[in-house]
């Protein structure tokens, strides 16, 4: 599924080219997860003026309201005067002055959504209850360890629920808790403020640098260039099962979490 640095590495991929285009056409193929919520036609005419990021959902901002894309679980989006013909994944079309944008997702769990403006219901529904950006200025550490402090669940299930930190997925959950050398199990409100002190530098260490390798490609994950991730390559501890840890030696252990699979080092990692 791709995470906030799979999303981001997207945007950045066609944000530039698309600034200031002007839509021609919009083509809507089987149903996505959301309906669009307008006729595809009243778009015709419109200016995309630039492309944002909250959490995992792209924010196309138009010359009068909003489109909201949400990969969904196996979405990838592509940009360019060059894209072949439409495949039978290929669910959202829209032609623009300055290239194409379209969206091809197998498994239509993604979904691309109008709103008149963020304050839109759909918007707020979808928007609303996402938490700090990770990569940006307001992710404070005093309050990241005061949120935490208010949760008694298991750390990594905290970092998945999004509402105190958002975009931190099930790969990067595994890498910031290794950095951090704290184990997926431990209870978030018993952190101490030094060591969610570590994990808040090592959240904002493990995104940016995902971002910068292309975000991780597992199955299918390509930015709007067609260019797979390279993050998967470097993980410390994700998907490396009973394989040695690279800073002990110890096997890398696995267990289910909220039936998502979890990566630790028992030795490298504290209770």
């Amino acid at each position: 599924m791709p995470e906030l640095p799979e999303v981001e590495v997207t945007r950045l991929s066609f944000a530039d080219r698309i600034a200031n285009a002007q839509i021609k056409s919009v083509f809507m193929g089987k149903a996505l997860r959301w309906p669009l919520a307008c006729e595809p036609s009243s778009l015709h005419g419109q200016t995309v003026l630039r492309v944002r990021r909250r959490g995992k959902y792209l924010l196309l901002d138009l010359s009068a309201g909003l489109l909201l894309i949400h990969l969904g679980m196996s979405g990838s989006l592509s940009f360019g005067f060059d894209l072949p013909l439409p495949g039978k994944h290929d669910h959202f079309e829209m032609v623009t002055s300055q290239g194409t944008l379209r969206l091809h997702d197998p498994r239509r769990f993604g979904a691309v959504v109008y709103a008149a403006s963020e304050l839109d219901p759909m918007a707020r529904k979808l928007l609303g209850r996402l938490g700090v950006e990770p990569l940006g200025d307001d992710f404070d550490a005093q309050a990241f360890h005061a949120a935490l402090k208010l949760r008694k669940t298991a750390i990594k299930q905290v970092l998945l629920a999004g509402d105190i930190v958002v975009g931190v997925g099930n790969i990067y959950a595994s890498e910031t808790l290794f950095l951090a050398g704290i184990r997926p199990t431990t209870r978030a409100n018993s952190m101490s403020k030094p060591r969610s002190a570590r994990l808040h530098e090592a959240i904002r260490q493990v995104l940016a640098q995902a971002v910068a390798k292309g975000g991780s490609t597992l199955k299918d994950f390509s930015n709007a260039n067609g260019e797979s991730g390279h993050f998967q390559l470097e993980a410390m501890v994700y998907d490396r099962g009973g394989l040695p840890c690279r800073v002990c030696g110890s096997p890398v252990k696995s267990l289910r979490q909220g039936q998502r699979s979890t990566f630790y080092c028992a030795s490298c990692q504290k209770p």
